[in-house]
């Protein structure tokens, strides 16, 4: 929801102008636990970092409530054909794409228990999450040996962190419900059939 108090304008209690809160959106991910005056300073500017990014063909997409904020590329308008997409789409390889499918069903079902705010888990349990869905063979121990490369390639993207101190632990950060939604989960066995499908195709190549 936007606030009505500022536009452009600074307030008197924020040290940050408008680009200082619009360079760190271009660059990725705000998250309220991690810098608490660059989130506050975000929330109050609101309505002008919209219309600051909406001349870049971009739109705010914050969640107070979760806090996290991030810029994605607008819907593109058929009337405006060929304009240059300043945030790039990703093209996922398959086992980041389960993995994230499976993590984001984690934290629905980790959310349904209510008993707490973050979800923490260990580099074995991720590798049990996705030892289930993957054929038996070479293909699955070659996986499972580059869950910690999967995993990083994740964390890059901002949907997991590893805890400090300890590496083989990561969160699960709650931005990932944004990217994957309700809909998508209630969809999750069908996708599901069609990357056993994918996986089953590559093997068979494999062995041939």
């Amino acid at each position: 929801m936007e606030t009505n108090a500022v536009g452009t304008n600074l307030s008197d209690e924020s040290p940050y102008e408008l680009s200082a809160v619009v360079i760190p959106l271009l660059k990725g991910i705000i998250y309220q636990e991690d810098s608490p005056a660059l989130w506050l300073a975000l929330v109050n500017l609101q309505a002008g970092v919209r219309d600051y990014v909406a001349v870049l063909g971009l739109e705010l997409m914050l969640d107070e409530a979760e806090g996290y904020a991030f810029l994605r590329s607008r819907e593109e308008d058929p009337d405006v054909a060929g304009t240059p997409r300043l945030v790039a789409r990703r093209q996922l390889s398959y086992p980041v794409s389960l993995l994230l499918a499976l993590l984001r069903k984690k934290l629905a079902e980790f959310d349904a228990g209510g008993a707490d705010t973050r979800l923490i888990l260990s580099r074995d349990e991720v590798v049990e999450l996705i030892r289930i869905f993957l054929p038996a063979g070479s293909n699955e121990t070659r996986l499972i040996d580059q869950i910690d490369t999967h995993l990083n390639k994740i964390a890059q993207l901002g949907f997991v962190r590893r805890l400090r101190g300890q590496k083989q632990m990561i969160e699960v950060r709650r931005i990932l419900k944004a990217f994957v939604d309700a809909q998508w989960l209630s969809d999750f066995d069908r996708r599901l059939a069609e990357y056993r499908e994918e996986t089953a195709g590559t093997r068979e190549t494999t062995d041939d």
